[in-house]
């Protein structure tokens, strides 16, 4: 059977299941949102303070103090219009940069699915989102029917990827041949009910839980677009994620991922959906229906450059996850090329990383003390992760460099435990950190891992 992409990218297909995908993305959005802002994260996470780390060339980005609670009003009030349909275009690039923006203002706060949701904002900036079921739709008072099929795919491919490259990077001699680190993790939950003190503490279910979170990765895609097997992959999706949102604290990304995965169901149950979701809204708010007209199908003004955009944007996405190939030396002791490829949780690090200020002609030194200068998160992260030590360096010799100090040198001493090994020397102590520059090229002043991990 011969595939044309012209018939593929002609081919339409019912709006409902983009209609759903976006209210449910936009209340998942606004609600974590308020739930960071609840917690007071904003504030012991970007206010409190002295220093920030950033991504090697997004230097510029940093809080804006006080004015960072503006930012976050910005970015919840954005998602919420986002959810709602209103001004929709206007109100996802907004999300898309208020939030990408914050994810990059300290990099201490890191996370897999907060990569997830900018890259998944970005692609709904070019998606029909708010031709049916909107307050865009209501206030022009035209409602479309028919939606390109490839702009619902392009979720389900970009969901697809998340799950398949999270599989994929489980297939390594530490997750599937030790359990690790779901071995060091799992019995620490000796408090959950029933199976706390029986099952958490088995070596067996360590590896059936590494193996089963490895196929579940590789297959579930596959499962949710097969129409047969969807209930039970879904059943699965909901069933895994409840179980690592309680075993872990991993915030409000299992429901992010519960309600993406939706959008693979066929758009009779989104119409349902949306029905429901009416007399909702007609009995809480006793609004009268409108008259809506009805168009057959959206055609995009911008359709070359549209497609030629995400086409682009999936092959960096399919290929970006690899450049840790171009750097010698072990990913998981160099995490060079690791962020930003679904590597989720593949390690448990320890380190323990000291900091000498020397000057290069007397030879006189001294030890920093890091919680001088870094929140308990910073330095945590910061002691076994090689960028975060170099910049921090760099930031320590600025710092002292502007005290008066002269002929400044800084030295790091550095342990690292990976996996439940013994820790051993992380940073050549004899190398001048305050004279290496951050580039993309291999750090040469990270120690070798005296051991080997098996795997992509």
């Amino acid at each position: 059977m011969n595939f044309s992409l012209k018939t593929y990218l002609d081919k339409n297909t019912k709006a409902a299941p983009l209609m759903v995908f976006r209210i449910g993305f936009g209340l998942m959005m606004f609600f974590s949102i308020v739930r960071f802002w609840s917690k007071g994260w904003i504030e012991t996470l970007y206010i409190e303070p002295k220093f920030h780390f950033t991504y090697y060339g997004f230097e510029w980005v940093k809080p804006f103090g006080d004015y960072t609670y503006l930012l976050f009003v910005i970015c919840g009030l954005s998602a919420f219009f986002v959810a709602i349909g209103f001004k929709y275009r206007l109100a996802i690039i907004t999300f898309f940069l208020s939030f990408t923006y914050i994810e990059l203002m300290d990099k201490s706060t890191y996370l897999n699915h907060y990569y997830f949701i900018s890259i998944m904002s970005f692609v709904l900036i070019f998606l029909p989102a708010n031709v049916s079921f909107s307050v865009d739709s209501f206030i022009r008072k035209k409602s479309y029917n028919q939606i390109p099929q490839w702009s619902i795919d392009c979720i389900k491919l970009l969901l697809g990827i998340v799950y398949f490259y999270a599989g994929l990077a489980k297939i390594n001699s530490d997750w599937l041949g030790k359990a690790m680190p779901l071995k060091i993790w799992l019995p620490s939950k000796y408090d959950l009910p029933l199976i706390g003190e029986n099952l958490m503490q088995q070596d067996w279910f360590h590896h059936a839980m590494s193996w089963s979170g490895m196929l579940y990765d590789l297959f579930i895609p596959f499962l949710l677009l097969y129409k047969r097997t969807r209930w039970i992959a879904f059943g699965l999706v909901v069933f895994f994620h409840v179980f690592t949102r309680v075993l872990f604290p991993i915030g409000m990304f299992p429901y992010v991922m519960i309600v993406g995965s939706l959008i693979f169901f066929e758009a009779g149950f989104h119409e349902k959906v949306i029905l429901f979701i009416k007399r909702i809204i007609h009995r809480s708010f006793n609004i009268k229906a409108v008259a809506i007209t009805e168009v057959a199908q959206y055609n995009y003004k911008f359709k070359p450059v549209v497609t030629t955009v995400l086409a682009v944007f999936f092959a960096i996405q399919l290929l970006f996850p690899f450049r840790y190939a171009l750097y010698p030396g072990e990913l998981f002791w160099t995490e060079e090329g690791f962020r930003f490829s679904w590597r989720v949780m593949l390690m448990e690090k320890m380190g323990y990383t000291t900091f000498k200020i020397v000057d290069s002609e007397t030879k006189e030194f001294f030890y920093v003390n890091n919680a001088d200068f870094l929140t308990p998160l910073q330095e945590k992260q910061m002691s076994f992760q090689p960028d975060f030590i170099l910049e921090y360096a760099h930031y320590l010799g600025d710092h002292y460099k502007n005290k008066g100090y002269k002929n400044i040198q800084v030295f790091a001493e550095s342990y690292v435990a990976l996996n439940g090994r013994l820790s051993q020397p992380f940073v050549d102590k004899a190398v001048d950190l305050y004279q290496e520059e951050e580039s993309f090229k291999r750090k040469r002043w990270i120690l070798p891992f005296n051991d080997e991990i098996k795997g992509l």
